[in-house]
């Protein structure tokens, strides 16, 4: 009887090894929210050479894993609605519950993407309003890695509603992104149909670190970052202490023979860590708010950027997605390296189907992290519902095209005006400055022309160069384009020239 006992377990336990069950990664999940029209990839892992098969109402696909173990297919294309249920079926069953499918964006970013609604403008009364069950959150919890993650990382008690779907309610909306929120609601407002929010942030973050590796190998340009990343730290007083005690958390792992640790902004790390997880979950596009941990390498932004954008498409493999980002707000500190950073993530809307929400008058002069989430997500989904979804609307303010000079003046024309320039507050235009061949800008007098603008100081006889708002934290800016004989956005910082700034030297 022992020895029937015995080759009987052996018998079991040789099934349990060479019989795996089939996972899939944690994105999916129940209360998850699916990509509307398109063919959703669905993914994960089984024996080799397992057949699995997927079902979602009507929609049924089926592959076979190959020899690593690894499988992908695709449902749909999708009509929105819901609920459904996810089967995946091989040697197990998964079923994943209460599915939606509707429209997925990741927002991603460092701290005022990172910025959570408990802690936005009126956030007792957002929080206590927020009853939509069809928007729903997952976030991704924060991890570092030197290769790409195929799943995100565990999660313990303390954090258990992270790498989970959320379902939006007064007791959990106060974690979810405020920005990311705000553009749902907005959205779910006017499709009304499910939003589902990737929330995929980390404050104090540098785009570098949100990059794939390969970004730094072939390009020469961006191979000196990963020899002066560690300088960056530098640039502000907050850094200069994380990064030590970095420094001194290595040398005491080198001690200890264990593995070194990594920094948050280490070229990649969080691309791997964060990024590489969730890809390629079906997305329609990506709400990006960043900048501010690159703004003292302004100059470098200009292709950095640029860069991500299109790294993060290669990834996805789902075309040019849209990719629509807040430009930096007013805050006031020195040096003045905002402006500069400004311009290099206007310089971005070169890349197809981008868009941009200025944000230079909804800061706050005292803190780099304004409360007015609301009219940023606002202004995002303005992009997105004109951009993506097909509404006849004015979703960007006046961008500057073109000036001549004549007689001392300075005429400049705009793209994007609307129902026409205005000034927002009834005052004096504001905010503009000028230059002669000095490169010395002086404040300058402005009005508004129909759609252009008459700019002038009698104390520069032969100007060559306007500027716009072109300060860390412009005060008084009022152009504004308008909409229903109202203004409605405001004008983007801008300069006529193309004179070096402070953060060109910058490696």
């Amino acid at each position: 009887m022992k020895r029937i006992f015995v080759l009987t377990f052996l018998l079991i336990s040789s099934t349990w090894f060479v019989t795996a069950n089939v996972t899939l990664p944690r994105i999916f999940s129940d209360n998850m929210v699916l990509q509307r029209d398109m063919h959703v990839p669905v993914w994960g892992h089984a024996d080799p050479g397992e057949i699995v098969k997927a079902a979602l109402g009507v929609h049924i696909a089926q592959t076979t894993a190959d020899e690593n173990g690894h499988w992908k297919l695709y449902l749909g294309p999708l009509d929105p609605g819901g609920p459904f249920e996810l089967t995946i079926s091989g040697n197990n069953r998964i079923t994943v519950r209460n599915v939606l499918v509707g429209e997925v964006w990741v927002c991603s970013g460092q701290s005022n993407m990172a910025m959570e609604v408990e802690n936005c403008l009126d956030a007792a009364r957002e929080k206590n309003n927020a009853n939509y069950a069809e928007i729903r959150q997952f976030q991704v919890k924060r991890t570092k890695s030197t290769r790409p993650l195929k799943d995100v990382s565990p999660v313990d008690a303390k954090t258990s509603w992270l790498n989970s779907w959320e379902i939006c309610s007064p007791s959990t909306v106060g974690h979810f992104t405020g920005t990311g929120y705000f553009f749902a609601l907005e959205l779910y407002k006017k499709l009304g149909i499910p939003i589902g929010l990737i929330h995929a942030s980390w404050g104090g973050t540098t785009a570098e670190a949100w990059m794939p590796a390969d970004t730094f190998v072939t390009d020469s340009e961006f191979s000196l970052i990963l020899e002066h990343w560690p300088d960056y730290n530098n640039d502000e007083e907050w850094l200069k202490e994380e990064y030590a005690n970095f420094v001194k958390e290595t040398e005491k792992a080198r001690k200890n023979g264990s593995s070194l640790p990594l920094y948050f902004n280490q070229p990649s790390v969080l691309f791997n860590g964060i990024i590489a997880p969730v890809i390629p979950f079906g997305i329609r596009g990506v709400t990006w708010y960043q900048g501010e941990s690159n703004a003292y390498r302004a100059y470098q932004y200009q292709t950095l950027f640029p860069a991500l954008i299109k790294q993060w498409r290669r990834a996805w493999q789902q075309g040019d997605f849209p990719f629509l980002f807040v430009q930096l707000a007013n805050y006031h500190f020195e040096p003045q390296v905002f402006p500069e950073l400004r311009e290099a993530q206007q310089m971005a809307l070169s890349l197809p189907v981008t868009a941009m929400a200025v944000a230079i008058d909804v800061g706050d002069s005292a803190d780099i992290h304004p409360k007015n989430k609301q009219e940023v997500g606002k202004r995002l989904a303005l992009a997105a519902r004109g951009l993506i979804y097909g509404e006849d609307l004015v979703f960007s303010g006046p961008v500057y095209k073109s000036m001549h000079v004549e007689k001392g003046r300075c005429w400049l024309e705009f793209d994007q005006t609307g129902a026409g320039l205005t000034i927002a507050d009834n005052k004096p235009l504001k905010g503009f400055t000028v230059a002669g061949t000095d490169r010395i800008f002086i404040e300058a007098k402005a009005i508004v022309d129909g759609n252009r603008v008459i700019v002038w100081n009698e104390n520069v006889k032969d100007p060559v160069a306007v500027r716009y708002a072109w300060a860390n934290h412009p005060q008084g800016c009022n152009l504004y384009n308008q909409q229903n004989n109202r203004y409605f956005l405001p004008a983007s910082p801008f300069r006529t020239d193309t004179w070096p700034g402070i953060t060109q030297t910058r490696k």
